[in-house]
């Protein structure tokens, strides 16, 4: 009993020295670089099912990014909608006070009504 147990420590104790030990020195003297391991080109493959899970993931991103961009985009549109509703509405009574300034106030008032007439007519 005693000697397997010596002997799965002294095995152990081997396997810790020999992953502990170091390297050393590069043949090509490049000792910055990271030491490469073998190329082994069938570590590397995943089961369709893994993969298929993470395209699902990417999928499920991609449709969330878009929305968060489509949702800022609306709020920019809508922004910049009121921004010219506000200039237009200005502009049209700066329009109206001028007229005012030049014409008799009844007859700014009647040439008022009729434009909004036309324009729900023209809409």
């Amino acid at each position: 009993m005693s000697s397997t147990t010596t002997t799965t420590q002294t095995t152990s104790q081997v396997e810790t020295k020999a992953a502990s030990k170091p390297l050393g020195m590069r043949v090509n003297g490049k000792q910055w670089h990271a030491p490469k391991k073998a190329f082994r080109p069938g570590s590397g493959l995943t089961s369709f099912e893994k993969r298929a899970k993470e395209r699902q993931l990417l999928a499920a991103v991609k449709a969330k990014e878009k929305e968060l961009k489509d949702e800022k985009e609306a709020e920019r549109k809508r922004r910049i909608e009121a921004l010219k509703e506000r200039r237009a509405k200005k502009e049209e009574k700066e329009r109206y006070e001028k007229m005012a300034e030049k014409m008799h106030k009844k007859r700014v008032e009647r040439l008022k009504r009729k434009e909004k007439r036309n324009k729900l007519i023209n809409s």
